[in-house]
């Protein structure tokens, strides 16, 4: 009798420790994702929009704390003074200058330019620059942009097409992100009753790309304009500009 209960206290025993162990092992789940060395949210591009302007300063393309999926063709500073020898820009990351070129001065002497390169990495990019005056004065500035290809899987992708045309209709342009190949022409057709423009950043001076800007379109006139440099060309329509965006990312 004694011997009877022992092996069934035993067995009660045995039975226990094994349901302990299944309970607490950790069976490895093939479908979980591993975790990141990195939290998510030091992966992103993360731009001041913060701008130090210089005397005169007046606006700036591309727009403080953009982040573009591409290099912009270039980079200008507006002032409402005249420029004069001196003055330069410089498109920094990790103390690079991604500038091409010289800097120059548009003819108007209001508008401060500098190429950039095509082949420049993407990630974060302040753009100090120095604007002097014909009194020999000269004061300085400073704006950040990004640069973020993956975006460009975001675009409406037109590329190998001649020619694609975008609609102006509802108050926005249609498709409003495009991706195409240098040599496209591109149309834009207004549909709206309201009269739209097709102009080039900053607004208002417009002056990114001086030929990149229509006169007033209204209902079914169109605009049109090849594109044979390679950059991202941030745009707007002036009459309204502070919603009706769009851009072009133009490849080689």
């Amino acid at each position: 009798m004694a011997q009877r209960v022992f092996y069934t206290i035993l067995g009660i025993v045995l039975v226990g420790a094994g349901i302990f162990f299944l309970a607490n092992r950790r069976t490895p789940n093939p479908s979980s994702t591993p975790e990141r060395s990195t939290p998510a949210a030091d992966l992103e591009i993360q731009v001041p929009s913060e701008v130090k302007k210089a005397a005169h300063y007046e606006s700036n393309t591309p727009e403080a704390g953009a982040i573009l999926p591409t290099p912009p063709p270039s980079v200008v500073i507006d002032v409402n003074f005249d420029l004069a020898t001196g003055s330069t820009i410089e498109i920094l990351q990790n103390g690079t200058d991604y500038g091409s070129g010289e800097t120059t001065i548009d003819g108007n002497k209001l508008a401060l330019r500098r190429a950039m390169r095509q082949d420049a990495p993407d990630g974060v990019y302040t753009v100090t620059y120095r604007a002097c005056w014909p009194d020999g004065s000269c004061h300085d500035g400073q704006f950040s942009f990004g640069i973020d290809r993956d975006l460009l899987t975001t675009l409406t992708d037109s590329r190998n097409t001649s020619e694609v045309t975008i609609h102006m209709s509802q108050i926005k342009f249609s498709p409003i992100e495009l991706r195409i190949s240098a040599g496209t022409r591109v149309t834009w057709v207004n549909d709206d009753a309201v009269a739209h423009y097709v102009n080039t950043d900053a607004h208002p001076a417009h002056t990114h790309i001086p030929t990149f800007n229509s006169t007033e379109l209204k209902k079914g006139g169109s605009y049109s304009y090849t594109f044979t440099e390679p950059g991202a060309y941030p745009y707007h329509c002036s009459a309204h500009a502070g919603t009706m965006t769009g851009l072009i990312a133009v490849e080689s």
